[in-house]
């Protein structure tokens, strides 16, 4: 499942996954809250939580997953990976210098920080 945060500084797109994350998931929430933040902003932030209780993504899902942040893939500015799951971590401390937005990872016991980075500006 994903469900979207609030109070987020302007222009982030802000989601929590948890369980197991469907297509139809990125396709009712994601996708609708990325292209209302893009109608609005220039460039994106993106604070990306997964939850401890993540169960994976379905098939469809992952590539929705790989689709939404390469369809926009200079849009995006700075992304905050947001979780204590190690394999998750790793991935991203892999894989995140694929991305031209800036990428940090950041435990759950982080959210104070998470916010000032994403608010700060380059």
């Amino acid at each position: 499942m994903i469900e979207t945060l609030k109070d987020f500084p302007a222009g982030t797109v802000a989601i929590r996954l948890s369980g197991l994350v469907s297509r139809a998931d990125y396709e009712q929430v994601l996708i609708p809250e990325v292209e209302q933040a893009l109608a609005r902003n220039q460039h994106l932030l993106l604070y990306y939580e997964i939850a401890p209780e993540f169960a994976g993504f379905s098939p469809g899902a992952m590539w929705e997953d790989f689709w939404v942040g390469m369809q926009h893939l200079s849009r995006w500015k700075r992304i905050a990976a947001v979780t204590d799951i190690s394999w998750i971590r790793q991935m991203v401390h892999l894989f995140g210098f694929l991305m031209p937005a800036a990428t940090k990872i950041f435990a759950l016991s982080e959210a104070e920080a998470v916010r000032a980075w994403l608010a700060r500006e380059p």
